[in-house]
């Protein structure tokens, strides 16, 4: 029984691990690297990347700082305060997103040990999976902050030409409502 749990709350752990690395926050650094060996990682790439839950929700543009993009700005209409204000909104959630993904990491990394033990304590691992639960929380909560505040930015019209961009470069939605392969 106790070697049953042992690799219950393992295969826990390694789940939230490959969450956590998949929802690491692209706004927190200046974007993930340029797709396919473009030298400026301004153009969107070819699909949506994995991105947090709130962040996809909200379908803000290509990963990275999209409204410094010129040929991305334009197509959306974006005027150069815009852009400005935009620019603002990040560089004042920057530092934050930053906190809380190095908390939310701080966490995670706390989890190793207590599963990795010979007899893992059942009371530590569950306390560790609040606290990395808390912290995932805050991480969403700055994120959604962040992106409240530049969507306020934008004018109905730009935000409905932004939901088709993001719509034209999203995957398909496997049968769950998961990213998943497109039909055949």
């Amino acid at each position: 029984m106790r070697r049953e749990i042992k690799a219950a709350l393992l295969l826990l752990w390694l789940g939230i691990m490959l969450f956590a690395f998949s929802s690491t926050i692209a706004f927190a650094q200046d974007g993930p690297p340029p797709p396919d060996g473009q030298a400026d990682g301004n153009s969107p790439p070819p699909f949506r990347q994995r991105r947090p839950p709130m962040e996809r929700a909200f379908r803000m543009g290509p990963p990275g700082r999209w409204w410094n993009n010129p040929e991305f700005a334009g197509r959306l209409g974006l005027t150069q305060d815009q852009q400005n204000r935009m620019e603002a909104v990040f560089q004042q959630n920057r530092l934050t997103l930053i906190d809380r993904s190095a908390a939310l990491q701080k966490e995670e990394t706390v989890m190793g040990p207590l599963l990795s033990a010979d007899q893992p304590d059942e009371a530590r691992v569950l306390a560790q999976i609040d606290r990395i639960t808390q912290a995932r929380a805050e991480l969403e909560k700055a994120n959604a902050r962040m992106l409240l505040g530049m969507r306020r930015i934008l004018t109905q019209d730009q935000w409905k030409k932004l939901q088709a961009e993001d719509a034209a470069h999203r995957p398909h939605m496997g049968p769950r409502g998961h990213e998943g392969p497109p039909p055949n």
